[in-house]
């Protein structure tokens, strides 16, 4: 493993998260500390639910740095079965529900985990391959051969701390990027890097009895973020299993909700329900955004409108460089994502890596408290994510495009990366180009981000046929979707003659990007 070395000045962090959850319990044990739908969960209970998870998997071999799945929504067990690998010593292992049945297989091939705990919900998604691993299988919610009941397995497990040591270099959590094709990369965080997030839980206001609601999955580091600073905090975290707009207001509305982390995309259906104002909202005191870029006049509308602070970050999973934008005090800056976090460091390089001059556009590189430990497994791919500064300091490549203002704020302009970030989730067009070309009607392909008013963007797919194919664009669009996870479907598929290449071959993405961009900037 590449030994990152984050900054982290004259204050590391001390404490790991597991001690403070650990005091949270005993300082307060009757506040409530989980709410989903009708259950709720106070910390005392939560405390001892936690040991019994750690307890239960101590009892199946768990050592220290094992990682532990979980497929599942939102829920009450979810958030005690990540609290509880954690007091066992291991390694969290969220997986996406969007992901496909063969990225899943790769992830948890890629990642050997001792076990894994799955909700009835996503069963579908592992039926083709998991009764052929060697792995603990827990059924959370139903009942099938194959599985151990999971409350079953918890009611029989010790209520004692098992006290297990856990260190800051202790993995905390690995999510993987989605994929079809391929490895999909392991994003591996440490205790140390998830303590020095925990700076903001004070100046945030998650230590003052905060009532955080979290819609976004579990398996997203845009909810972490925002779901352990709270519980860190001492405070109660309200999941939502599904997000709906009408939902979630009714939520913040009758359990006074006072904190939240919403992706740009839920903002916008948020704000465009009709009877939006009708909602007593005035409990809301913190707002925060990420994932994607949160759109000027969405942060207007939002400043408006919806009571609170908002916050918008910029970073990235793997994380770095992190700004932050407190646009309610900087209404001029709202085309930004704002100024380096306290620690932070953005640079600016060209494609041979040397720094751009002021004000021009160049690569995010960022450096920070909260850099990933590395890409698990992979130090070839740890290596080519890093730039090194005069100085041989690490920074993490980005692959954004942006340039910084006569202020320092950070704008985003186009993407190195050719990613597409669709309601909140990154999509990798190479993932689905791959399929395209795999149909046998198809010569070339070119999958780009289009605007969409659901999605923020969403992947378009353009093709050339080969000469007297029957078949057309539906019947493309729908064979390519069949083989792609949810996540990652494309919403179209265009006919083109040809596709525009420069000198060397490159696809001119960009260009084919363009009108579609240009008919969208026309509308604002």
């Amino acid at each position: 493993m590449i030994d990152i070395h984050p900054p982290f000045g004259d204050t590391p962090p001390t404490e790991t998260i597991v001690a403070r959850i650990r005091d949270n319990a005993a300082r307060h044990p009757e506040r409530l500390a989980l709410v989903c739908g009708d259950q709720r969960l106070g910390w005392g209970d939560f405390d001892a639910q936690i040991n019994r998870v750690a307890n239960l998997l101590l009892g199946i071999g768990l050592a220290k740095g094992d990682n532990v799945a979980i497929l599942s929504p939102n829920s009450i067990p979810y958030a005690t079965l990540f609290m509880g690998v954690l007091r066992a010593g291991g390694c969290v292992t969220p997986l996406s529900s969007m992901a496909s049945s063969e990225a899943l297989r790769k992830m948890l091939v890629d990642s050997g985990a001792k076990a894994i705990f799955v909700g009835e919900t996503y069963r579908d998604l592992l039926d083709g391959f998991l009764h052929d691993m060697d792995i603990h299988r827990y059924a959370i919610d139903f009942e099938a051969d194959g599985y151990a009941p999971y409350e079953a397995a918890l009611a029989a497990a010790d209520t004692t701390d098992p006290m297990v040591p856990v260190e800051m270099k202790d993995a905390f959590n690995l999510i993987y990027s989605s994929g079809t094709t391929g490895t999909p990369k392991g994003i591996l965080h440490n205790h140390e890097m998830r303590a020095a997030q925990m700076d903001r839980v004070s100046p945030n206001g998650y230590d003052a009895e905060a009532r955080t609601l979290l819609s976004t999955p579990l398996y997203s580091n845009t909810t972490i973020v925002s779901f352990v600073p709270t519980l860190f905090g001492g405070s109660t975290v309200y999941l939502m299993p599904k997000f709906d707009a009408r939902g979630y207001l009714e939520i913040v509305q009758r359990e006074r909700i006072t904190h939240t982390m919403l992706v740009p995309v839920q903002y916008k259906r948020i704000m465009d329900l009709p009877d939006f104002d009708t909602f007593d909202l005035s409990s809301m005191k913190m707002k925060f955004s990420t994932s994607a870029p949160l759109r000027a006049d969405v942060k207007r509308d939002v400043l408006a409108r919806f009571p609170g602070k908002l916050i918008e970050y910029y970073g990235l999973t793997e994380g770095g460089g992190v700004t932050v934008l407190v646009a309610d005090e900087h209404p001029d800056k709202l085309h930004t994502v704002g100024l380096p976090a306290p620690g932070n460091e953005i640079r600016l390089i060209d494609a041979a890596g040397s720094e751009v001059a002021p004000g021009e556009v160049g690569e995010i590189c960022g450096r920070g408290p909260t850099m990933m430990a590395g890409y698990f497994g992979r130090d070839d791919l740890t290596a080519d994510y890093i730039w090194r500064d005069p100085e041989g300091r690490v920074f993490f490549r980005s692959g954004d495009m942006g340039y910084l203002d006569p202020d320092g704020y950070l704008v985003l302009s186009d993407r190195k990366k050719d990613m597409i970030i669709s309601g909140g989730l990154n999509i990798y067009a190479n993932d689905l180009e791959l399929v395209l070309l795999d149909d046998p009607d198809v010569t070339d392909a070119a999958v780009i981000g289009v605007p969409s008013d659901a999605w923020g963007e969403t992947p378009l797919g353009l093709v050339v046929l080969r000469d007297g194919a029957a078949r057309g664009a539906p019947e493309i669009l729908d064979r390519a979707n069949g083989r792609l996870g949810k996540s990652q479907r494309l919403s179209a598929v265009e006919l083109r003659d040809s596709l525009p290449r420069s000198s060397i071959g490159k696809i001119l993405k960009k260009d084919l990007r363009e009108p579609y961009w240009a008919a969208e900037r026309e509308k604002t």
